[in-house]
């Protein structure tokens, strides 16, 4: 067997490994750090030809060593902090989003606050809430007199708002993204857990949109008019309460192995629709329709209605009625 095969195995295994283990939250890998150092892989590529130039055993087996405690160094060197958020060093300045969040990574368990203040026009407009985030724990408080107010117990990762408007729309994205990747927004895993309280106004009608790859989220939304929420998860622990205060709500959930708890109103009339797999499903109080249909008794009748969709991979699905 060619050692070179060999050398290039272990790159390639120390990559998959990084990545897979920094995707599930076991280690945090800066890939910016390992980057400044690149020159070393010229020299690995130097002493392999070297040591393998006259094909001797003994030579690979050093090429090989030298290859394992090269990447033994990177692996230490990439999970520091690094000192700048830029793969070439730098701080520059930008006039985008990200400045809402402070740059210095190494000082954890900072509080940061974000808002976006309410005007006389937001009343009469439809108002989309993006919001996205993994390893945090997303809590809704209650009104505010603002028409969207964070408290961010951060960790790790960046947070950022921004609000789109137009004649008729609000849309606000308040997003975690996980190092500085303008792509990741999820992570699993324990530790470093970020923790957001939110406040939103009672006054507009809102079109929720929640991802989350892993971490916790509880929304009581009974003091709320809630048009749609759409949730898509991985690893998570959902509560949901719905409010009666619109004539139609629908709620639409997705995950891969998650616990979902979702409180409907006694007197809305609720219709579920599952495609769950082998999640299990506890509908108590719901009468089955057809399969994988369920509604309350009296569904017809009732004026306020809650259409709830579910689909799931490994997951707890379990809606009640308050």
């Amino acid at each position: 067997m060619k050692f070179e095969r060999i050398v290039w195995g272990v790159i390639l295994l120390f990559i998959g490994g990084i990545l897979l283990l920094d995707n599930l939250n076991i280690i945090h890998f800066y890939w910016r750090n390992v980057w400044h150092f690149w020159p070393i892989f010229l020299i690995v590529g130097g002493l392999n030809m070297l040591f393998n130039r006259n094909n001797s055993q003994v030579g690979s087996i050093l090429s090989l060593v030298v290859v394992v405690i090269t990447l033994s160094f990177l692996f230490f060197k990439g999970q520091e902090n690094p000192r700048n958020r830029y793969f070439w060093g730098g701080n520059r300045n930008s006039d985008n989003d990200f400045n809402l969040d402070i740059d210095n990574e190494r000082n954890e368990g900072e509080t940061l606050t974000f808002f976006e203040p309410i005007v006389a026009a937001d009343t009469a407009k439809k108002t989309i809430l993006n919001l996205s985030g993994g390893g945090t724990l997303f809590e809704l408080k209650g009104n505010s007199d603002s028409l969207f107010y964070a408290k961010v117990k951060r960790r790790s990762g960046r947070f950022f708002l921004n609000k789109n408007t137009t004649d008729t729309t609000n849309v606000l994205t308040f997003k975690m993204q996980d190092k500085g990747s303008r792509n990741k927004s999820w992570s699993f895993g324990s530790g470093r857990n970020n923790s957001v309280e939110l406040n939103l106004s009672t006054t507009p009608v809102w079109y929720l949109n929640l991802a989350m790859g892993a971490g916790k989220l509880d929304f009581d939304l009974s003091d709320y008019k809630v048009r749609t929420l759409n949730f898509d998860g991985g690893a998570a622990d959902v509560v949901l309460k719905v409010g009666k205060l619109m004539p139609i709500s629908d709620i639409n959930v997705k995950t891969g192995v998650a616990n979902v708890e979702i409180s409907v109103p006694e007197t809305s009339g609720c219709r579920i629709k599952t495609e769950t797999g082998l999640s299990n499903r506890d509908f108590e109080g719901f009468t089955k329709i057809s399969d994988g249909v369920y509604e309350t008794p009296g569904y017809k009748e009732t004026k306020q209605k809650v259409f709830i969709n579910l689909n799931g991979g490994l997951s707890n699905f379990n809606v009640s009625r308050y």
